[in-house]
């Protein structure tokens, strides 16, 4: 079996994995399986009746939900140090999304029977599965605000600060360079294409980013943040 503490380091960088107790961490990295896979595969579909939970070490991973006319809604991105998956851990029900890798990701993966394993000799680690569930339910809550009322450079600045630092999962640090493309930004927001495109020159003739191909750089994290209010 691969060594998964090799990864501790990196997920101590997530603010849910440094918050839970030392012996949980160790829980997890100890029934962890490292997964690779590869770019566009699907990590688990809608509807899906598979358990367990995943945290992101290597690349990317896009979570969406598809209309039944086919459109896609991109829900979000979610980068390393990220655990995702702990829905199903509570409600034992269906996926409420689909995941899959963008680019080739590695993923450790805690299938459902050993998370149940460890919560039944250690139910007071229920707790610490819903502080990460609890944190996806105010980011969800956040978003329908920001629907209502926030302006459309509001909902961008916004959305690009939240990307900057990781959705508040990281500690003490933040990207400058967003890899993510208009058109996938343009999802996330529910906006056009060319809504997006709009706001993003505008934010970039104030010096707030740089727009590259595919990737969007982060020159005032600051002002964003002023802007989003």
């Amino acid at each position: 079996m691969m060594n998964t503490s090799r990864y501790a380091p990196l997920l101590l960088q997530g603010s849910w994995f440094s918050g839970i107790s030392a012996e949980l961490r160790q829980a997890l990295l100890d029934q962890a399986k490292v997964i690779v896979f590869s770019a566009g595969q699907e990590i688990f579909a809608y509807g899906d009746e598979s358990q367990g939970i995943y945290a992101v070490v290597e690349g990317c991973v896009s979570v969406s939900r598809c209309r039944q006319d086919g459109k896609e809604a991109l829900l979000t991105i979610i980068d390393p140090a990220n655990w995702f998956g702990e829905i199903t851990l509570f409600d034992k029900q269906k996926r409420t999304h689909r995941a899959s890798s963008i680019g080739e990701s590695t993923l450790l993966y805690i299938d459902g029977q050993s998370l149940e394993k460890i919560l039944s000799e250690h139910p007071q680690y229920w707790q610490e599965f819903g502080l990460l569930l609890t944190h996806k339910v105010r980011f969800l809550m956040d978003m329908a605000e920001d629907l209502a009322l926030c302006s459309t450079a509001q909902r961008v600045a916004k959305r690009l600060v939240l990307i900057a630092e990781n959705y508040g999962m990281w500690t003490h640090q933040s990207k400058r360079m967003i890899d993510t493309p208009q058109e996938q930004l343009a999802m996330m927001l529910f906006m056009t294409r060319q809504t997006i495109n709009q706001v993003l020159k505008d934010l970039a003739r104030q010096q707030l980013i740089k727009l590259h191909y595919g990737a969007i750089e982060i020159l005032d994290l600051d002002g964003l943040k002023k802007i989003s209010r």
